[in-house]
């Protein structure tokens, strides 16, 4: 920097026209003329100065406070990616994030589905405290009430920019749910974000349009959009009735309105210029990410970017398609890393990617066949998507919610791996502390703050977790309580074991993290303490410090 100022003054000084050195002859004062030079100098030196602090104040954000963005995954296994032992599938942009940043083996979605998880991560309370919180249907109102304190909401009380792209499915409107064809609110605005951009449920369902804000995109007012989930309106072809017209057929379920070649849940007509193209999802939500990151580089911003990916229906771009020898469920794996890769990129290109917290994860564990023929089940060769875990999507085993989890924050976070207990849904109050924004006590009520274990600097994070499935487990240590439930033992649809059992299942992951020796009738007396811990939680309100 100093041969810098030297070099430039130097230059700037020989092209003023006023000499370093002169002899007597050719000057009036020479002293008169060092006065100038000097005095010149001076001036030169802090224009000088000031240039470097204003190119340097451009190339490094205003605020102290890092932006944060969460990359959600949709289905992706716990072993579905490179860093933590995918080898038929290649990830190179998640493992650096890896590389670079701290992965975690313990870390958590709230939920073994996609609706209660995403419910649990934005509000900080599980999502079975409240009716209503399943799976949601593509036509359901809003399931977080406007008055509840969120993330975003902690977030903007600390002068964040929130914004949310991809799938949301926490429903939209009022009860009765939304009016598609005018102002679609309550949803993300009501709720904490400044920008919404969305997949209003899941690409399997209807509607097969965007909603930007509180509109639908690209709506002809001509072509209003009708959506039933209970009985068929217009006159559009359905799965069920037409095969023929179908590019990716249905193993179960998924049979109604054909829109794009695709039969989805549910029934729908109209808004035929809105539709989206499965095929363009990715790019389509990844330039939103990228664009919103672009508006608010200079101010702390918040970005909740959810992928739809690996989610059926799996139609991964042209460009991806034969990437793997997995099929559509393997491109689609690269087609998130591509997506992971972007946001990387936009951050290295704008210089801020020392200032921004990045967390990848996903908002449950993996499901193969989950409702399509896409040969995903044929195709999965040596590829195991849950690794070491048993179970997956839907299940109460541990492959239903211990996800791939990374946190990187370049300078703050050390590279490694933790073991620490951690859960979605402590995020509201791990980056409340981080934003230091105060808590209301009645807000957030399952948060625990274990932003010391997210930084990589304490190796404990929760004493205790809950995972929600069909029925309840509990977590404490390595120890493992599934609540006993009714109900299948395997989905036969999705081939999952589901941890369903009258009496209750008891296990220690410290040596059996496959789950695969009960131990009730071993230690009864564990498993009575474990069951009246998770009761207690049930019937209290609260269960953050």
């Amino acid at each position: 920097m100093i041969q810098c100022l030297e070099s430039t003054l130097n230059w700037l000084v020989y092209f003023s026209g006023i000499p370093e050195k002169q002899s007597m002859s050719h000057c009036v004062s020479n002293s008169k003329m060092k006065s100038q030079s000097r005095i010149f100098k001076s001036t030169v030196l802090l224009l000088v100065v000031v240039f470097f602090l204003v190119r340097l104040a451009q190339a490094q954000p205003v605020h102290s406070k890092p932006n944060i963005i969460i990359i959600y995954a949709d289905d992706l296994g716990y072993a579905d990616v490179g860093c933590y032992g995918a080898t038929q599938v290649k990830t190179p942009n998640i493992d650096r994030l890896a590389n670079e940043g701290l992965m975690f083996t313990d870390g958590h979605a709230p939920a073994a589905t996609c609706t209660p998880s995403r419910f649990a991560m934005l509000t900080g309370q599980y999502a079975w405290r409240q009716k209503g919180t399943g799976i949601a249907r593509g036509d359901a109102a809003l399931i977080i009430d406007p008055e509840t304190m969120t993330m975003p909401d902690l977030m903007k009380k600390s002068g964040y920019q929130t914004g949310v792209v991809g799938k949301w499915h926490l429903g939209l409107g009022p009860n009765g749910g939304p009016n598609w064809n005018g102002r679609i609110k309550p949803g993300p605005l009501e709720v904490g974000f400044d920008y919404a951009f969305l997949i209003p449920a899941t690409g399997d369902r209807v509607p097969c349009v965007y909603v930007e804000n509180h509109h639908v995109v690209n709506l002809d007012p001509k072509d209003p959009i009708q959506v039933n989930f209970k009985k068929r309106v217009g006159s559009e072809p359905i799965g069920k009735e037409h095969p023929e017209l179908l590019k990716m057929h249905p193993s179960h379920g998924h049979d109604r309105t054909i829109i794009n070649g695709i039969s989805r849940i549910g029934y729908m007509t109209g808004g035929k210029k809105a539709h989206w193209k499965d095929e363009d999802m990715a790019d389509d939500i990844t330039s939103k990410a990228l664009k919103f990151i672009d508006r608010n580089a200079t101010k702390p911003f918040f970005l909740f970017f959810s992928l739809h990916d690996i989610h059926v229906p799996r139609v991964p771009h042209p460009r991806f398609v034969g990437k793997t020898t997995m099929g559509p469920r393997g491109d689609a794996i690269v087609q998130t890393d591509w997506c992971v890769g972007q946001i990387m990129g936009k951050l290295d290109d704008l210089n801020i990617a020392g200032s921004t917290l990045i967390l990848f994860t996903s908002d449950n564990g993996p499901v193969i066949d989950d409702g399509y023929q896409d040969d995903a089940v044929e195709k999965l060769g040596r590829h195991n998507p849950a690794g070491p875990l048993r179970g997956g999507k839907y299940s109460a085993f541990e492959a239903g919610t211990r996800v791939p989890w990374i946190m990187r924050w370049p300078g703050k976070i050390k590279p490694g791996k933790s073991s620490a207990l951690v859960s979605q849904v402590d995020l509201p109050s791990s980056f409340a502390h981080l934003a230091n924004v105060e808590v209301p006590h009645d807000a957030i009520p399952d948060s625990f703050n274990v932003m010391d274990a997210l930084l990589g600097n304490s190796k404990s994070g929760r004493d205790h977790l809950v995972e929600q499935a069909r029925t309840l487990s509990l977590r404490v240590g390595d120890w493992k309580w599934i609540s006993p439930a009714k109900g299948a033992r395997i989905n036969k649809n999705t081939n999952t074991e589901l941890g369903n059992d009258p009496k209750g299942l008891l296990y220690y992951l410290g040596d059996d993290l496959g789950e695969k020796r009960e131990l009730s009738n071993a230690y009864p007396e564990r498993a009575r303490e474990m069951e009246r811990l998770l009761s207690q939680i049930k019937e209290n309100k609260r269960s953050r410090p």
